[in-house]
């Protein structure tokens, strides 16, 4: 019996446009009106969080729901996942209710559940039918309240979600196009639950790193790609949120590395992904997001270059007066960054992005690789995985004598053998037990599975620190000849003294760089 499913766009809209998204032509109508009170629970412990699911009980006028969903395919923007829905007669959990779900066995009873936050939203809700590709029907649900944790910590909420309840998903995005042209909307990647998780747990509005991609196994390659991008733009919309409300420089760092990710995602799947969208869709991505790298180089140059410096001469005067000049310059950076943030542009990209991700031509029968696009994911992963690995370890011979566009190379080899390394892990947790079932995988191969990532991704990071290092060295060059035009003669003075304290430098770090490269192609690949 397949599990029942829903496939939803969330989209994160302006409390102040919802009221336009009601009168826009495409949505004009009759709406109803519905208050809706639902209480999220869970143990003491999250064992809910933990195993993927949620619980809520929803108050529908008269009637009390009680809803469970797994933790599915959350898209940017786009959730897939089971649910389970039943009638109860009040307002706490009822654990009769569990049967046929998974918590039946993850929990038993409900006494140990708990209320994590109440949501009190306004719903307006339409429904539209023959709409998009094939007659496709919508349900449109326009949410506008907050959520309150018992400690009384708040949170807004106010988007808009379009749920597919028949046809085809490209409906879905062709509705958002056409109502994104009119108001300013946002892909959404946090459900409720978990914007009230984070609430709960203090990380509402924070920089967010990377999380695991949560691939399984018997997964194809196309939904493993499908899952890695998603995990990017997720992180990517997480921090562009902090960074609308402001400078924040872990934020805009994190940003970069989850397009980074992204970028890598191309290009280890583009056997996979390629269709004739495909270099359009990489060129518009690498030319919206090239100011992001400025206003980076200025953080690490203030952040990390320029301290050090004080510290090798603090008496050098011109080094306040260069620290004033870059900060102005930061500045200006940041509002860049921001405007492209802002900008309707950016917003659309990732709109049309998803929309490729989910429906682009690539998934059709025209693709020349269709075999290897439907084939197994730890399979295509095994291959990808070996030959990243053979690139990165004949790049890196002689690594010391290497000129520096050499040593770029070997570092973004390095870096896409990383996230791929990183991308592809859940497929080998354990590998050997039930390979390629699913099944039967005993804690002790999965630890050792685990244990042989982590010391592969940990030999792979320092050889990228000491890459890292390197490019920072070549970048303070850059930025030293930049401010030649128009900077103050001292902050010109104190930069060309950092450029030779930093490349004196260079030395030590080619010797550490070149020993970590011997030390990765000594460790074990993880994925043999």
């Amino acid at each position: 019996m397949s599990e029942p499913r829903e496939t939803e766009l969330k989209l994160d809209v302006e409390a102040s446009d919802l009221a336009r998204l009601r009168e826009h032509p495409l949505l004009a109508g009759d709406w109803t009106e519905t208050e809706l009170t639902s209480v999220y629970y869970d143990t003491p412990d999250s064992r809910l969080r933990e195993a993927g699911y949620t619980l809520r009980v929803r108050r529908d006028g008269d009637r009390h729901l009680q809803t469970v969903k797994a933790r599915g395919s959350a898209a940017a923007g786009l959730f897939d996942r089971p649910e389970w829905e039943t009638a109860v007669s009040g307002p706490h959990p009822d654990p009769a209710a569990f049967a046929g779900t998974p918590l039946a066995d993850l929990l038993g009873g409900a006494e140990d559940l708990a209320p994590l936050y109440t949501s009190s939203v306004t719903r307006f809700l339409r429904r539209l039918a023959d709409t998009g590709p094939a007659g496709s029907r919508i349900e449109v649900a326009l949410d506008r309240g907050r959520l309150v944790t018992p400690d009384d910590r708040v949170s807004p909420v106010s988007e808009i979600e379009l749920e597919l309840t028949g046809g085809a998903p490209a409906a879905l995005f062709d509705l958002a196009r056409a109502l994104a042209a009119d108001v300013p909307l946002r892909l959404g990647v946090l459900s409720k639950f978990e914007r009230g998780d984070a609430l709960v747990r203090d990380r509402l509005g924070r920089a967010a790193k990377a999380e695991p991609v949560p691939l399984e196994p018997g997964m194809s390659a196309s939904a493993a790609f499908r899952a890695v991008a998603y995990a990017c733009l997720r992180q990517m919309r997480l921090n562009e949120t902090v960074l609308l409300g402001g400078r924040d420089v872990e934020a805009l760092h994190q940003l970069r590395v989850s397009l980074r990710r992204l970028r890598s995602a191309f290009s280890l799947f583009g056997a996979v992904i390629e269709d004739r969208r495909m270099p359009g869709i990489k060129a518009e991505l690498k030319r919206l997001s090239e100011p992001f790298g400025h206003a980076r180089n200025l953080d690490v140059y203030l952040g990390k270059t320029l301290p050090r410096e004080r510290e090798r001469r603090p008496d050098e005067g011109g080094l306040l007066i260069l620290e004033r000049h870059l900060e102005t310059e930061r500045e200006a950076a940041h509002a860049v960054v921001r405007g492209v943030l802002e900008s309707r542009e950016w917003r659309d990209f990732l709109l049309d992005l998803v929309a490729w991700i989910e429906t682009g031509p690539w998934l059709g029968p025209d693709n020349p690789n269709a075999a290897l696009r439907d084939g197994p994911a730890r399979a295509f992963a095994t291959e990808e995985l070996e030959r990243r690995r053979r690139q990165v370890k004949k790049r890196g011979r002689h690594l010391a004598d290497l000129d520096p566009e050499e040593r770029h190379r070997v570092r973004i080899a390095a870096k896409k053998l990383r996230y791929g390394a990183e991308f592809f892990a859940a497929l080998y947790a354990g590998k050997g037990a039930g390979e390629g079932t699913g099944k039967g995988i005993g804690k002790g191969s999965a630890r050792k599975a685990a244990k042989r990532h982590a010391a592969f991704v940990e030999a792979l990071a320092d050889l990228q620190d000491h890459l890292g290092d390197l490019n920072d060295i070549a970048t303070a060059h850059t930025l030293a000849q930049d401010l030649a035009r128009g900077a103050p003669a001292g902050a010109v003075f104190a930069a060309g003294l950092t450029t030779a304290d930093t490349e004196a430098r260079t030395r030590h770090l080619l010797a550490e760089a070149a020993k970590a490269h011997e030390a990765l192609v000594d460790v074990r690949p993880f994925w043999r």
